[in-house]
């Protein structure tokens, strides 16, 4: 059969046997005219293959070029050169696809900047960094559901389509199949008429799968969502991404600790699950971002590598603390002048900055944290009102590096301040008639959290830019491929 071959990993952890096997993949050298150095994306290390001088015609041997496809057959045997401990010894050599190497434009050995990379976005994979960066994704993707699955939740698959809008700023991506060129059916105010549109009325790409989520949470008791989210953030960071992925989990019978404690179990999970798989691709990453960090001055340098970030995050439990103590921490920090902030402290009621939730990760704590209880004026209406009447039960997971990783809260599920709350932000409860069913028939208190997978992907692999851990990114300005 054409499949019947091995994956070059699966091929280079056995010990040379002398066997004959098959394998296929692309070049990524071919020096003088007899050594092939092969790698199908199943790992950075790649297959030496030996075309014995002489075996094979002139005409085959040009056509071997850097990215060209190759099916080879060959017996297995102990390498003699430095390097690898085994050569395939090509039998036969087939070229499955051609590339022309002059106007290939990924010329490996140049090591391209990642910039270049993201303008080359569909061939980006072939290179070592982002065969490394993808295949941790994919590894942590897969703990996600081992997770929530070995925990006893329900994988609800949520809308992408909505007409209702969980934080705001849901409106910016709208979907319609109405005229774009002003002929589309008008009331009598001269508004556009949407009853006219394909579903009947407004609608957007959702940005969170929550308040569907919490639905499923009032019928199966823990639920998860895991797809695709849609923000307008106009500002070309190293941040944002307009498209991304958010893992949303709901629980039925939670409070706020409850809360807490899953996502540090979920997040120490999923690491520890790339740790044990992915090993290989986390100390390839490590080596580039040491690399990389040589060439900063020594105050912009990171006080730990990627390998012992990620330990430290699984050996220590996170620090624990209000948003009301945060305040007085970043604002006794800044008295002492150890930190001065771009934003300045202004007091309780504030929204806090990437930097001051970095500053009490690496410089205070020195250990993740969690921030709870924020003032409910910067929360969304569907977190549970505190007793004290001023704050809300919200958490958010602070990450070294990169700040806010997961945000979460108990919901409110008391119908009366619901509805009280909504009125307050001008929420219209008769679009969300469906949402308040779930506190009039059977409420219960209950809780849940979103992290940004591509969030978790760049803590993950050490990646500086968002960009550079999802396959395509959509951007202001960009939606190539």
């Amino acid at each position: 059969m054409f499949n019947k071959r091995i994956k070059i990993k699966e091929l280079l952890a056995q010990e040379p046997a002398g066997q004959t096997v098959t394998v296929m993949g692309w070049v990524r050298s071919f020096r003088n005219n007899q050594f092939i150095a092969l790698n199908d994306g199943s790992t950075n290390n790649n297959l030496q293959v030996v075309a014995s001088l002489g075996k094979f015609e002139e005409e085959l041997l040009k056509r071997i070029t850097t990215s060209a496809s190759l099916k080879v057959t060959g017996t297995v045997d102990a390498s003699l050169g430095k390097g690898q401990k085994m050569d395939l010894n090509a039998i036969s050599i087939e070229v499955l696809g051609d590339c022309d190497a002059e106007k290939y434009p990924l010329q490996l050995k140049n090591r391209p900047t990642l910039e270049y990379l993201r303008e080359k976005a569909h061939l980006r994979f072939r290179t070592n960094t982002f065969g490394s960066v993808f295949r941790v994704r994919h590894a942590l993707a897969f703990a996600v559901h081992k997770f929530f699955n070995e925990k006893g939740f329900v994988y609800m698959h949520t809308p992408i389509i909505t007409a209702s809008d969980a934080e705001g700023a849901g409106e910016t991506f709208r979907v319609t199949t109405l005229p774009l060129d002003g002929t589309a059916p008008k009331n009598e105010d001269g508004s556009i008429n949407f009853k006219e549109d394909f579903f009947g009325r407004t609608t957007n790409l959702t940005v969170s799968g929550q308040l569907e989520g919490e639905l499923g949470a009032t019928a199966f008791g823990d639920i998860y969502t895991f797809g695709p989210t849609f923000r307008a953030e106009n500002s070309n960071t190293a941040r944002h991404l307009a498209e991304f992925w958010m893992i949303e989990p709901e629980m039925a019978f939670y409070d706020l600790e409850d809360n807490m404690n899953l996502a540090e179990e979920f997040i120490k999970y999923i690491i520890r699950h790339a740790m044990e798989h992915n090993r290989e691709d986390l100390e390839f990453l490590a080596q580039r971002l040491a690399d990389e960090e040589k060439q900063l001055p020594q105050d912009k340098r990171s006080e730990l590598g990627l390998i012992e970030k990620l330990e430290f995050v699984l050996n220590n439990n996170f620090e624990r603390i209000t948003y009301t103590e945060a305040i007085d921490i970043l604002r006794e920090s800044n008295y002492n002048k150890k930190k001065k902030f771009q934003y300045e402290i202004t007091g309780w009621g504030m929204d806090l900055q990437s930097e001051h939730e970095r500053y009490l990760v690496e410089k205070h704590f020195k250990k993740p944290v969690i921030l709870s209880n924020y003032p409910k004026e910067i929360k969304a209406f569907y977190m549970r009102q505190n007793e004290d009447g001023k704050t809300v039960a919200a958490m958010d997971i602070l990450a070294p590096g990169i700040g806010e990783i997961v945000g979460g809260s108990q919901r409110e599920e008391r119908l009366d301040k619901l509805e009280q709350r909504m009125a307050e932000m001008h929420i219209p409860a008769e679009e969300l008639w469906w949402y308040l069913d779930t506190r009039r028939f059977g409420t219960v208190p209950h809780a849940g959290f979103g992290l940004g997978f591509e969030r978790m992907v760049q803590f993950v692999t050490g990646m500086t830019n968002i960009r550079d851990v999802i396959a395509f990114p959509r951007t202001p300005g960009s939606a190539e491929f």
